[in-house]
């Protein structure tokens, strides 16, 4: 599946919930171009608040990263917030994390670009930590429906952001941001709500225990709030087999890689027989004729999602032959049969 994607569907609401806006400033001060005053690294230095995490990053090599040249938005996890990390991975120091993983943290706290709080706004960003599948950017989903959230763990101290140095610009956070799988990317977002209840609902765990799972890739196609608030099974479907029906196991499918194609889900339609996904790419992406991809790439550890309009019923043969424009003349066919009938 290699056929790019020309457009997402232009679907206004959606793009307002979840879309991010915002533009870089200048770093330009006036002197030819040539940026003056502290790094990154030498705000972070400055700060007795945050010497655990200098001396994180001097111990991986990133301190000379954030002290060169470029522009960078950084979430600065506090002493306080390192100090938590430890107690609930039941560590003594950053000595018991080896440096890749606490590479990768670090990096989940970085961003391309300088962007002060003004200019952040619910959505999501992509860090630079290349931790996803295929070594895909992590993302970060930033909430600032009151004040500013990162990934629903760590917010920024607004009396200590838009720290602006010549290189970027440092926001003190009071949690450090893990790497978050496709339920921690879920949880995060109160637009997916209704599908994260859904998935626990009665102390269940089965859903969440899979889509946890950092040993398998999984691709989930995640209905927004108003989807499920819309959706009257129809067919009286087990809400557990439909919720199936949107998940592909063993492949993260990103949004560059689909295609007009059959792809078989988590559902199954007999013991062993998973039921298939009809994925067509002709203008944005469409799921079984009915359900569009809104918003593409949510990068997680062990995985994709992609947030979807529509929940995507358990499809009938009927289903299929509406979905797929290759059929388009079988259906007219049945449908003309179907208006000369005299019964």
């Amino acid at each position: 599946m290699m056929k790019t994607i020309s457009k997402l569907t232009n679907l206004v609401l959606i793009a307002l919930l979840f879309s991010v806006s915002i533009a870089c400033s200048d770093d330009d001060d006036g002197n030819g171009g040539q940026q003056t005053g502290p790094t990154i690294t030498d705000l972070a230095v400055s700060n007795a608040n945050l010497t655990t995490l200098v001396s994180a990053l001097q111990r991986v090599g990133l301190d000379a990263t954030l002290d060169g040249a470029g522009s960078f938005t950084v979430f600065a996890p506090t002493n306080a917030a390192f100090d938590q990390l430890l107690q609930d991975l039941g560590a003594t120091s950053l000595d018991d994390i080896d440096d890749t993983t606490l590479t990768a943290v670090l990096l989940n706290h970085v961003v391309a670009g300088e962007f002060f709080s003004n200019q952040l706004t619910s959505g999501y960003v992509s860090t630079q930590s290349p931790n996803g599948p295929g070594g895909q950017n992590l993302s970060l989903y930033i909430d600032t429906s009151s004040g500013v959230s990162l990934n629903g763990i760590s917010d920024v101290d607004l009396d200590l952001a838009d720290l602006d140095a010549s290189n970027g610009v440092v926001h003190v956070v009071d949690a450090v941001i893990t790497l978050p799988n496709i339920v921690d990317h879920a949880v995060a977002n109160g637009n997916l709500s209704d599908l994260v209840g859904l998935l626990t609902a009665n102390g269940n765990t089965t859903f969440t225990d899979l889509l946890s799972d950092d040993m398998t890739d999984f691709t989930v196609f995640a209905p927004i709030n108003s989807a499920f608030q819309s959706f009257t099974n129809p067919n009286d479907n087990d809400i557990a087999a439909v919720l199936s029906n949107h998940v592909i196991v063993g492949q993260a499918a990103f949004s560059t890689g689909l295609s007009n194609s059959y792809v078989p889900t988590a559902a199954e339609y007999a013991e062993g027989i998973n039921l298939s996904l009809y994925i067509n790419t002709d203008d944005g992406v469409t799921l079984n004729g009915t359900s569009n991809v809104a918003i593409a790439d949510i990068v997680a550890t062990n995985g994709v999602i992609h947030a979807v309009d529509a929940v995507i019923d358990l499809p009938t043969i009927v289903d299929f032959a509406l979905a797929n424009p290759a059929l388009s003349n079988l259906v007219a066919a049945l449908q003309s049969a179907d208006s000369q009938d005299p019964s």
